[in-house]
């Protein structure tokens, strides 16, 4: 679609859907190309000193929710980045910690303002994100600041590519050995396969599920046993 805009004696032809709520992650994808290596380390030093541009994101996040208007890719892009970039607030403001678990209740503080309600972390996961969308690819994307948590992407989720982007992260994470130590006639698993197990068996068994993303397929009859979670930061 084509859009004439006149400014003074100047017309700029802008292309595309003009949304005015629709959020630009440029911000969000410079401080995570800046501040996060490709295998996932986060420098939460670097995004402390660079707090005020953190702050400007997560200030355009909260004057900008989704509405009816917004795609389901959309929608979902939007919370992801939300989820993590407010994760790595809370770090930031608590910096240094060993572990997200040295932040009483980390996960039920109230400190999330998006549009006039305030959030905490388990209300988007489980209120919106797993309650809103069919989509258990979600628990490889978002991040919970350990090392046994999917990795942060050092890219912002964006609704063009998030299926390359769930998809992506699905396969890193299932065949991370030290996440998954997987063979064909046993596999020791992550905690997040036995947390939210009903998410990853809609449509088959759990073996069903590892064998779309993993490299080693396993056999039916295989044991599964999950691994301990290692909540060290992410650093």
């Amino acid at each position: 679609m084509l859009f004439l805009l006149n400014i003074g004696f100047i017309t700029i032809i802008a292309f595309g859907n003009p949304k005015a709520n629709y959020v630009d992650n440029s911000s969000w994808n410079n401080l995570l190309i800046t501040y996060v290596t490709n295998d996932g380390k986060v420098d939460y030093n670097g995004f402390r000193k660079d707090k005020t541009q953190l702050d400007t994101y997560l200030q355009l996040l909260s004057n900008n929710v989704p509405d009816d208007s917004w795609s389901e890719n959309e929608k979902l892009a939007f919370w992801i980045n939300a989820y993590n970039a407010f994760t790595v607030s809370l770090i930031v403001e608590h910096y240094p910690v060993k572990s997200i678990m040295d932040i009483k209740n980390a996960w039920d503080i109230k400190f999330i303002q998006l549009g006039e309600q305030i959030y905490t972390l388990n209300e988007i996961e489980h209120e919106v994100i797993r309650k809103e969308f069919n989509e258990p690819r979600i628990h490889f994307v978002l991040v919970c600041a350990a090392v046994s948590c999917p990795v942060l992407l050092n890219e912002a989720y964006i609704a063009d590519e998030l299926e390359r982007q769930l998809q992506l992260q699905g396969e890193h994470f299932i065949n991370d050995s030290f996440k998954n130590l997987i063979k064909t006639n046993k596999a020791k698993v992550s905690q997040l396969f036995n947390w939210y197990g009903d998410d990853f068996t809609k449509k088959g068994n759990l073996i069903d599920y590892l064998n779309q993303f993993s490299t080693i397929q396993i056999d039916q009859n295989a044991t599964i046993d999950f691994l301990e979670y290692n909540w060290d930061l992410n650093e």
